[in-house]
């Protein structure tokens, strides 16, 4: 499955770079070419990164890469605690 969604990602990324450049770069193209190469980039662009972050959450849970450091709730409070204005 990780590896699918690697080559996932890696399509998504190379399809939002070329659309990209075919909608902002390419001169002599119609209102609706360039229209339809934005979507695509756009959704190249979303399906790179929710690929990404699959890889990284999977990449966090299997032990390849260090857990964030996310704060418990009580560690949050505390420290918002300390910004209130009195």
């Amino acid at each position: 499955m990780r590896k699918l969604i690697a080559i996932l990602n890696v399509v998504a990324w190379a399809g939002f770079w070329a659309f990209g450049y075919i909608a902002l770069g390419v001169d002599g193209l119609s209102d609706g070419q360039v229209v339809i190469a934005a979507i695509l980039a756009f959704g190249g662009l979303m399906a790179g990164m929710i690929a990404y972050m699959k890889l990284v959450r999977m990449a966090e849970e299997t032990g390849y890469a260090r857990a964030s450091n996310q704060l418990t709730p009580q560690e949050r409070d505390s420290a918002q605690a300390q910004w209130e204005v009195s």
